[in-house]
């Protein structure tokens, strides 16, 4: 029998970028092709129970809840990183031990396929972390992924602390994750925000499980352009073009 699965999707962000006139909607309550961009992260989460899928808000928080309304929902009062966003969850999510998957409401093209891909990856792997890495069509300033020799994960370094060698890697970071639900809300509790922006990131948790021993399973794809998040009213529009051309 397969595990009860749960999911986290980070959907608290404000959207600066993405304001225009007359238009002060959260990002996620953004439409692309006549529906808001979390309205396709959701239907890709779709092998997820609803009640064990958790949406994080934040600005306009009324919005996101209005428009899906059989959803649970945790606040993120504060916007201090997306350690903190997923923190955020954990007393909704409390009880639940099962695999939970966590990936951005902003990035509407990631498939089903993908996420099944990942859910897949967990129940064969042991992992207690399953990291979504892959190729992307574009340039897109995320973090690379670092091996060992033998093919294992090392860690992940962000853009601007690449060194040069590191910056021709491909593989990249998605930032979409399936942990042991009960493992990330420990290594949660340790991570810290001594960085520049002062954030909790997320990304530090898979380091800390790997320094405790745990195993991290890296679930590689040809991406493509389903890790395109969407920050700027040209991505959204680019997104709406391949939303349109997929059908």
């Amino acid at each position: 029998m397969k595990t009860e699965r749960g999911a986290i999707v980070l959907a608290a962000g404000k959207g600066t970028r993405l304001r225009t006139e007359g238009c002060d909607l959260p990002k996620v309550m953004r439409l692309a092709d006549g529906e808001p961009l979390l309205h396709y992260v959701l239907n890709g989460l779709n092998f997820v129970p609803v009640e064990n899928t958790v949406i994080v808000v934040g600005y306009k928080k009324e919005e996101v809840i209005k428009g899906f309304p059989e959803y649970r929902f945790a606040f993120q009062k504060e916007q201090l990183g997306t350690g903190h966003a997923v923190m955020s969850a954990e007393q909704a999510l409390a009880g639940f031990s099962g695999p939970v998957l966590v990936c951005c409401g902003d990035m509407p093209l990631i498939t089903g396929e993908t996420y099944r891909a990942m859910a897949e990856t967990w129940e064969t792997s042991g992992a207690a972390c399953v990291i979504l890495t892959g190729t992307a069509d574009e340039y897109l300033p995320y973090g690379r992924i670092v091996r060992d020799e033998n093919g294992d994960f090392v860690c992940m370094v962000e853009e601007k602390d690449c060194t040069e060698e590191q910056k021709k890697i491909t593989e990249l970071n998605s930032g979409v994750y399936v942990f042991d639900c009960r493992k990330l809300f420990g290594a949660l509790r340790r991570i810290r925000n001594d960085n520049a922006q002062g954030e909790y990131y997320l990304t530090d948790v898979p380091a800390i499980l790997r320094a405790d021993g745990e195993k991290i399973a890296l679930c590689k794809r040809k991406l493509g352009s389903q890790i395109i998040g969407v920050n700027t009213i040209e991505q959204l529009q680019q997104v709406e073009r391949i939303l349109r051309e997929r059908k």
